[in-house]
C-alpha cells in the first residue's frame, strides 16, 4: 500500500505546487493591471461607498493593488506562504462578500437573472460575470487554505519566516 500511496502523494504535492504557481501569477497580474490604471481602480473601489474619506479611499486604491502583486511574489518564490495565504484569504473573503451583494443589487435593480449580471468588479479583469467571479473567487479561497494547511511546500525558498525548533 505505501508504493501506492507515495505516488499519489507526489502527484498531490506537485498539484498544489502549481496551483500555488498558478495563484501567484494571477495575483501579479491582477495587481499590476489595477497599478497601471490607478484612477480606474479607485473609480471601480468608490462604486462600493464602503469608505468615504478620500484620503484613506486613495490610499487603499494605490496600496492594495502593490500589496496584490507582493503576495503573488511571495507564492511565485514560495516564500512564506502560509502567511501568506491566510493573507489572501483574509482579503478575498470580503471581496467576494462585496461582489455577491452588488451583483444582488443589480440583479434586483435592472430585473437580471443573478448569473446574467455582469459588471466591472474592481479585480483587474475588467467586466466579469458575477457568477463566475463568485465560483473563481471561492477556488482561490479553497487554495489558499489548501496552503495556508501546509500543501505546496515543495520548491519553495522559505516556507516559514520564523524556523523550527524540531529536527528537520
Amino acid at each position: 500500500m505505501n508504493s501506492s500511496a507515495s505516488p499519489k502523494r507526489s502527484v498531490l504535492e506537485t498539484a498544489c505546487v502549481l496551483a500555488r504557481w498558478v495563484m501567484g501569477a494571477l495575483f501579479v497580474y491582477m495587481g499590476l493591471s489595477k497599478a497601471l490604471a490607478p484612477e480606474h481602480f479607485l473609480e471601480l473601489a468608490r462604486q462600493y461607498d464602503l469608505v468615504t474619506n478620500p484620503f484613506l479611499l486613495n490610499s487603499i486604491a494605490s496600496a492594495l493593488p502593490w500589496f496584490e502583486v507582493f503576495c503573488g511574489l511571495l507564492l511565485l518564490a514560495g516564500v512564506a506562504v502560509r502567511g501568506t495565504a491566510l493573507m489572501l484569504i483574509v482579503m478575498l473573503v470580503p471581496f467576494t462578500i462585496l461582489i455577491l451583494k452588488r451583483a444582488l443589487l443589480i440583479a434586483a435593480t435592472e430585473g437580471k437573472a443573478f448569473c446574467v449580471v455582469k459588471f466591472d468588479c474592481g479585480c483587474g479583469a475588467g467586466e466579469v460575470i458575477a457568477c463566475h467571479k463568485l465560483i473563481e473567487n471561492c477556488g482561490l479561497i479553497f487554495l489558499a487554505g489548501c496552503l495556508l494547511i501546509g500543501w505546496g511546500r515543495r520548491f519553495c525558498l522559505r516556507y516559514n519566516l520564523i524556523p523550527s525548533a524540531g529536527p528537520e
